[in-house]
């Protein structure tokens, strides 16, 4: 059996979605002839936590751990400072510094074990570094780096860029990356396409591997058809940035006012790490107490419970520069529910085309409120008839299974072996 180094700053018992794709991976390594070593962080005062997600990983497989050096886990006021060094001035992200100094031991796993290749995954695009790092000391040895968002094309970059001096350091960095990884992925063929519109030259060594869902992950719910007394919408995940409930808020607002839909009638959950004082500002704003419930965050188990228990799933991003490139790692979840998905995307983006094939749900654009109504009262009516009005496309949710898309990886895998061999 072969052995890769995963390089994964963001790794269990990390919570968030930025962990699911590497836990996947790992998980389902072994089925197709590989060995994941783990290299990631100490869990120490991690603040989002999810211990759950351990039970994905076999209890035999390597992780090594070393400190963290987040400066935003300091204890109480020290931790705004720690914020403003790690977003303001550390390059490329928070986690340089973790990269800097775990280097050395990376270089030591590297000596003690022979591994076949290297993978690092961003985000943090520090993990890109460590492996262009070992790709420097390791020449003979591939190194695969993926990308599950976009660095400097990211839409959240784009509408709050950093100075001149930082962005030029990071597109050198970047630039850098690309050129020296021996295989290079991307999680959507917009992202692709962004990547090749800068550089066409990297065509030959870039691919696409989608996020996905885990079957297992659905295992021991109940399939069956909710029967709730309140049409019950559900959205799990983070709001921020452009990515916020605004438009949906209002349209959910001019519908009762409107006596289109009952409030009483009407359940909608919010389920995440949301800052209170902002969401409760926004109920106040939209009149839509005792409508919309804010819920914590909850363990990834959990979460898909509340999904399955769900009469229609939102899914909210926001409009802007680079905002068609994304798919969003729950969208295929939610596909794969059987649960209608309401969709208030980039109408033209990747996500919106995914939802449209697969047939799981209706898509808006973010500001399009007419259209926000309309599809919100469509599921409201269908629940209160009791119809269903869409017919999932099983074959093609199949497809983002992730024991299929970890297959994908492995094949990515070989072929970085035998690029570098032909050298």
């Amino acid at each position: 059996m072969k052995k890769a180094l995963i390089v994964a700053y963001q790794f269990p018992p990390m919570g968030g979605s930025g962990v699911q794709r590497t836990t996947k991976f790992v998980k389902y390594l072994r089925n197709f002839g590989w060995e994941p070593v783990v290299f990631t962080r100490e869990v120490k005062n991690m603040a989002l936590k999810d211990e759950t997600l351990l039970k994905d990983i076999p209890q035999d497989i390597k992780i090594l751990r070393t400190s963290p050096w987040d400066f935003t886990e300091w204890p109480g006021i020290l931790s705004l400072g720690g914020k403003l060094i790690s977003r303001k001035v550390l390059i490329p992200d928070g986690e340089r510094l973790w990269q800097i100094f775990s280097r050395n031991k990376a270089v030591q796993a590297i000596e003690h074990e022979k591994f076949d290749l290297i993978y690092t995954t961003s985000y943090p695009y520090s993990d890109h570094l460590m492996g262009m790092y070992l790709k420097e000391r390791f020449p003979n040895i591939p190194w695969v780096a993926d990308f599950r968002d976009e660095w400097t094309n990211n839409p959240y970059l784009l509408d709050n860029p950093h100075n001149r001096f930082r962005m030029n350091a990071e597109k050198a960095m970047e630039r850098k990356v690309l050129r020296k990884a021996d295989y290079l992925i991307t999680n959507t063929p917009v992202m692709l396409a962004n990547f090749l519109k800068d550089d066409p030259s990297l065509k030959d060594k870039f691919t696409v591997i989608p996020n996905g869902y885990d079957e297992e992950d659905f295992k021991h719910i109940s399939s069956e058809t909710p029967h709730n007394d309140k049409f019950t919408l559900t959205y799990t995940g983070l709001l921020y940035g452009r990515r916020k409930p605004d438009t949906f808020f209002e349209a959910t607002r001019q519908l009762i006012n409107e006596g289109k839909i009952d409030r009483n009638k009407v359940y909608i959950q919010l389920i995440g790490n949301f800052k209170a004082s902002y969401m409760n500002e926004l109920l106040e704003r939209f009149e839509l107490s005792g409508v919309v419930n804010v819920l914590p965050y909850m363990k990834h188990k959990e979460c898909i419970q509340k999904l399955m228990q769900s009469d229609g799933l939102l899914l909210i991003e926001g409009k802007g520069p680079g905002a068609e490139a994304f798919y969003t790692g729950k969208v295929f979840e939610y596909m794969n529910t059987g649960r209608p998905i309401m969709a208030i995307i980039p109408g033209k983006g990747a996500a919106a085309q995914l939802i449209r094939d697969t047939h799981t749900g209706c898509v808006a654009d973010f500001d399009d409120i007419a259209k926000i109504k309309e599809n919100f009262l469509s599921l409201y009516s269908d629940w209160l008839s009791g119809k269903g009005a869409f017919s999932p496309q099983w074959d093609k949710i199949r497809r983002f299974e992730r024991k299929a898309l970890t297959q994908e990886l492995s094949k990515v895998f070989e072929e970085a072996i035998n690029r570098v061999k032909s050298r």
